[in-house]
């Protein structure tokens, strides 16, 4: 009976020498990673390891980057910017420090997604195109694809002014419209930024070559709408938006929408 325990025991104190080095393996597996946290009132960025490269953006103090982990020459550290685009940082302006991976408090590294680059930024340009639903002659709403080109003006990281011009092919002939407007933006440092948009301009339908009754219309255009905002690294922007349009002159009235998504950049 005591042989019993005896093998008991070491067989215990062995399983829990087991656990206790599995546990320690897997905490010394989880490298720790290095941040550099902002010390001066502001830390320019730039684009180079070096004084005649261009600031590409300007952080506060306390606030906190992640190292890329490279080498870089001289003083300056290789960072990556909440955006995902790399930076260098003097590494008098920063204090470096290391944490490692689900401690409490602990910095993360930029993902897949990232915040909208309207931080700094003065223009912007996109490209969405989708589904056009709208009246046609006959009385009936039909959907067509369609395209549209918006350039932007950043006034604000809450409020850019757009310029749009688009066209899709009816059956009524090619529909194209163009004019301007404003976006504000609700949540510019979320990854997923909702924004609401209005504009007006105007729309000109200009009929197939094979159509004898229709004839060119002109028609003003009042247009709402709103969306999503996502930026992934790299400062690409994917735009997802649903708009109504009111299309009307002296003798008549219409209303039409467009789902669309598409791309853009900010610079």
């Amino acid at each position: 009976m005591r042989k019993v325990l005896v093998g008991l025991a070491l067989a215990l104190g062995a399983a829990v020498a087991s656990a206790v080095a599995g546990e320690s393996a897997a905490y010394a597996a989880e490298e720790p990673e290095a941040f550099a946290r902002v010390v001066v009132d502001t830390a320019e960025i730039r684009s180079g390891p070096g004084v005649s490269f261009r600031v590409i953006t300007s952080v506060p103090r306390g606030e906190t980057l992640a190292i890329d982990g490279r080498p870089s020459p001289g003083f300056w550290l290789r960072v990556v910017l909440p955006d995902g685009r790399i930076g260098y940082a003097l590494g008098d302006e920063v204090q470096v420090f290391a944490v490692r991976p689900g401690e409490p408090d602990a910095p993360s590294r930029p993902g897949f997604f990232a915040t909208p680059p309207l931080e700094g930024t003065h223009a912007g340009f996109a490209i969405v195109g989708g589904v056009l639903s709208i009246p046609i002659r006959d009385g009936s709403t039909e959907a067509f694809g369609y395209l549209e080109g918006r350039p932007s003006v950043v006034i604000d990281r809450t409020l850019t002014l757009d310029g749009f011009v688009g066209g899709a092919l009816t059956a009524d002939g090619a529909q194209v419209f163009y004019g301007g407007g404003a976006t504000v933006n609700f949540a510019p440092s979320w990854a997923i930024c909702p924004f609401l948009g209005i504009g007006g301009g105007a729309l000109t339908v200009r009929p197939n070559a094979d159509s004898f009754v229709l004839r060119r219309e002109d028609l003003y255009l009042a247009r709402a709408g709103g969306g999503l905002l996502m930026a992934l690294r790299g400062r690409i922007l994917v735009r997802l938006e649903v708009t109504n349009l009111s299309l009307f002159d002296e003798d008549s009235f219409k209303n039409a929408q467009t789902y669309s998504g598409g791309f853009g950049v900010y610079f």
